[in-house]
């Protein structure tokens, strides 16, 4: 798996956040050398670089089999190198603890037999992540060099990602630029926040397109892309996204998911060079929960 994080970071804490195994089996690794990173032996308090290749040969048990699943995915696009997912609510994109099957990794498994290796067995085709509770637009590579190059373009911010959201409270300014660092949280690493210790660049940019009595519907266009994003960033301005089980501060309607939606994908095709736009219309979840505070 490659690190492609600017922060750096204990790579036994990294490992145990990111991948599907337990403590107790990465101690034992760590103490038996099998864990190595740009093809050399390191402790457990080597400190991870960005571009660094982390490889887990002796983790590779079958505690799990990543096998193919036929869960009828929207395909927007599709060629010899990309394809481009409109991923529906509560799929979760690739394995990780509590979630070995029915992700989309599996899906994209049944429907092609070409996905590109970068990140490793768990994650093939898979060249950036939204949230479970997100639905919306999301790139897959069908080979190396194609995962390379839109890697590479979401690293030099060229891709084009505009999302639409609806959150708490309403916002009196039309247009807004969120200038806020993001890192794990002190008090719970699974989640976020705005923080200055150990923290990347965020930027996101809103727009509102419609208030209504106690919500806002905005667009927002991210500038970084940190986990979590848009969510914190709402958050920490006071208005988070609807129906968030993370942050939305236990304002929960139901359970079909918070609203966020990835509407807009772009970004330069890796072999021909042509530009490619993608749009995907707000899903069911999305527009009734919308519809509620359309109609008080």
């Amino acid at each position: 798996m490659l690190y492609e994080n600017e922060e750096q970071i204990r790579i036994d804490i990294y490992l145990k956040e990111q991948t599907e195994y337990t403590r107790s089996k990465l101690e034992k690794a760590f103490k038996e050398g099998s864990i190595l990173v740009n093809d050399v032996q390191v402790k457990k308090s080597y400190l991870l670089k960005k571009g660094d290749r982390i490889v887990l040969p002796v983790l590779k048990e079958k505690e799990f089999s990543l096998e193919p699943v036929n869960l009828h995915l929207e395909i927007v696009y599709e060629d010899e190198d990309v394809i481009v997912v409109n991923k529906p609510n509560k799929l979760v994109v690739h394995p990780a603890p509590g979630n070995y099957t029915n992700t989309l990794v599996n899906g994209l498994l049944y429907h092609s037999k070409n996905l590109s290796q970068v990140n490793g067995e768990f994650r093939p085709g898979i060249v950036h992540r939204i949230d479970a509770d997100t639905t919306g637009l999301l790139m897959v590579a069908k080979n190396d060099q194609a995962h390379l190059s839109l890697a590479k373009q979401l690293e030099e911010k060229t891709t084009k990602r505009k999302y639409i959201a609806l959150v708490w409270g309403v916002i009196h300014e039309d247009t807004a630029l969120i200038d806020a660092p993001i890192g794990r949280d002190r008090n719970d690493r699974k989640k976020m926040a705005v923080i200055d210790l150990n923290a990347k660049k965020a930027i996101t940019h809103i727009k509102v397109l419609k208030r209504l009595k106690n919500v806002t519907l905005i667009e927002a266009v991210l500038e970084t892309g940190r986990t979590h994003q848009i969510r914190v960033h709402m958050d920490y301005i006071g208005h988070p996204v609807v129906n968030d089980p993370v942050y939305g501060r236990r304002r929960i309607i139901d359970d079909t998911g918070q609203c966020l939606h990835a509407k807009e994908l772009g970004f330069i095709h890796p072999k021909t060079g042509e530009e490619m736009h993608f749009e995907a219309e707000l899903p069911p979840c999305f527009v009734n929960i919308l519809s509620k505070f359309e109609n008080e």
